[in-house]
């Protein structure tokens, strides 16, 4: 009887350690940090671009750690039709309207395109950026995965009424 007075409350308080959860990163950054650094970008498949181009782009936090950006910070050796701007700039933010909220992003290029997205992270090295189908154009679809220390990226576009997502520009290279 002693023994069991004595497994008494350790056998009331086993529920209370079942019921506990791990700590869950309260960091928003957390599932994108495999993206932070500076990339080479090479093109791998130029698909309806038509573009072929070799530069790089970073990702970093920025104004507090309350932004992720992604800056372009070099092309070089560009080549494509008529149609493709070879001066191509733009830059992607990161960011999130509340704690605990999903992350968003908002694109912005030299060309006046304009583009939100919501974030999705999949997997450990996998981010995807998804703008809403309910605007009037394309849908289009923004993929970073990283893959034996080689990022690969795409940007694909779906037109109304389709299913399938055809890509505009593949790329893939290492951390410089």
């Amino acid at each position: 009887m002693k023994v069991f007075a004595r497994l008494l409350p350790l056998v009331l308080t086993l529920p209370l350690f079942a019921q506990s959860k791990l700590p869950v990163s309260t960091d928003p950054w957390h599932g994108l940090s495999f993206l932070q650094g500076t990339w080479s970008a090479s093109t791998t498949t130029a698909g309806s671009s038509g573009g072929n181009v070799i530069g790089t782009y970073t990702f970093r936090l920025e104004l507090g750690n309350h932004i992720l950006a992604r800056h372009t910070t070099g092309i070089e050796g560009c080549k494509g039709p008529a149609t493709f701007d070879c001066d191509h700039g733009d830059l992607l933010y990161v960011y999130q309207d509340a704690s605990g909220q999903p992350l968003k992003a908002i694109y912005f290029d030299n060309e006046g395109h304009v583009i939100h997205y919501d974030v999705s992270i999949p997997n450990a090295t996998t981010a995807i950026f998804l703008s809403d189908a309910s605007n009037p154009g394309p849908q289009f679809r923004l993929m970073y995965e990283l893959k034996d220390a080689v990022m690969r990226g795409k940007f694909q576009m779906r037109m109304p009424g389709q299913n399938d997502w055809k890509s505009y520009l593949e790329w893939t290279g290492p951390k410089k």
